[in-house]
């Protein structure tokens, strides 16, 4: 017996922004505080595109762009002391997946001000402020999902605390706003969709219906990315990117990411990378390493690619890790690797990266529990081909 949750509005197209304030009237909402990353509001000016469209429905607007990098308790904290003295009765989020993680925590503490981090999980109904989700990048797909992560600043710790109350009620999905993503976040942001949507459908826990939102998904960003990083004003690629990544989204956060996510965010605190690269690092080498045991899924992730069909399925899983190797290495992946990762420190801090790997989520999902040994050797794996990337680059140059 399964349940799968999502959204239950999702706006779709060129401009549907717009339809914000009908949005709202139909909420019965007056007071929108909008969490916006801080760029949206002084190069693009949206503070002042929100607020017309809005206006013409006769509600107030707070902005509240105090915040940069991870999500963390301090910017929430900031966000529900305004919140609080603005009176808002309902939480917008704009931006990436830090603006809406933000925004999640708000609504929710915005009407449950005394709930602790740790029951959140384990309470049956959360209730919270009505909370709309507009995202700016196609990759985390967190306007889709259940889950929040945000950095808890006296302990140190990431909490990513997840319930299907926190699933935004509405998502608007307006590629204009995903136009100006420069070509290697837009790289990263895409490959961090397509992960999401390979380990939902290798995953443990997958089923028929996340089954269906992961090949979706895959199949979208096989065709869509490579145009939208190409050219960046293709709003037909990006639309279908913010689409792909909501299905991602919907597909990982009721199947659970696995292995690639577990060491890539080991990797991005360590090395301060950002999250998408992080993953799409990893990829390739957790996907060899489970090979073996998921061949067949391997075959629907390279026909939904587009890989040449072969009557060989181990062959065909096998060309599949290549596909993906492939995509790393045209999107720039590899070198900006080498730009982050110092691969001596990497091997200094081998051991500390696999302890974090596994005392993370997505261990007990992945279709092999791996040893402390498996993700040593992925990263082994890693190093070899960074410094195979790092020599190309010093010849090249």
């Amino acid at each position: 017996m399964t349940s799968t949750y999502f959204p239950r509005q999702i706006e779709i197209g060129r401009d549907s922004l717009s339809k914000l304030g009908e949005i709202a009237q139909q909420m019965e909402v007056t007071n929108l505080f909008v969490i916006i990353d801080a760029f949206l509001i002084s190069q693009l000016n949206y503070d002042k595109k929100i607020k017309e469209i809005v206006g013409s429905k006769n509600i107030n607007v707070t902005f509240f762009s105090e915040y940069q990098g991870e999500p963390t308790t301090n910017h929430v904290n900031d966000a529900l002391l305004k919140l609080n003295q603005e009176q808002s009765d309902c939480v917008v989020a704009i931006g990436g997946g830090s603006a809406i993680d933000i925004g999640k925590a708000t609504s929710l503490f915005g009407a449950n001000p005394t709930v602790k981090w740790e029951e959140i999980a384990g309470t049956l109904k959360l209730n919270r402020l009505p909370l709309i989700a507009i995202p700016t990048t196609a990759g985390t797909g967190s306007e889709a999902t259940k889950v929040m992560v945000i950095t808890n600043v006296e302990t140190h710790q990431k909490m990513n605390p997840g319930h299907k109350d926190l699933i935004p009620d509405i998502a608007i999905l307006d590629p204009v706003l995903t136009e100006s993503l420069p070509p290697h976040f837009t790289a990263y942001t895409g490959m961090d969709a397509l992960t999401h949507a390979i380990e939902a459908y290798i995953s443990t826990k997958a089923t028929p219906i996340t089954d269906n939102f992961a090949l979706t998904a895959i199949k979208m960003i096989g065709k869509s990315l490579p145009r939208a990083y190409i050219q960046g004003e293709d709003l037909d690629a990006r639309e279908e990117m913010l689409l792909a990544s909501s299905y991602a989204g919907i597909a990982f956060s009721n199947a659970s990411t696995n292995l690639a996510h577990a060491i890539g965010r080991a990797l991005g605190a360590r090395f301060n990378i950002p999250h998408g690269l992080s993953v799409s690092l990893i990829l390739p080498f957790v996907l060899d390493y489970g090979i073996d045991v998921t061949i067949d899924r391997y075959v629907d992730i390279g026909i939904a690619l587009g890989v040449e069909k072969d009557k060989d399925a181990k062959k065909m899983a096998v060309s599949t890790v290549k596909c993906i190797d492939r995509m790393n290495d045209h999107f720039g992946i590899w070198q900006a690797g080498v730009r982050y990762i110092n691969v001596e420190d990497l091997k200094d801090n081998i051991n500390v990266l696999v302890e974090d790997a596994l005392s993370g989520n997505g261990i007990l999902t992945n279709k092999i529990v791996p040893s402390h040994k498996d993700i040593e050797d992925i990263l082994h794996m890693l190093m070899q081909k960074l410094k195979k990337a790092g020599n190309n680059e010093l010849i090249t140059s």
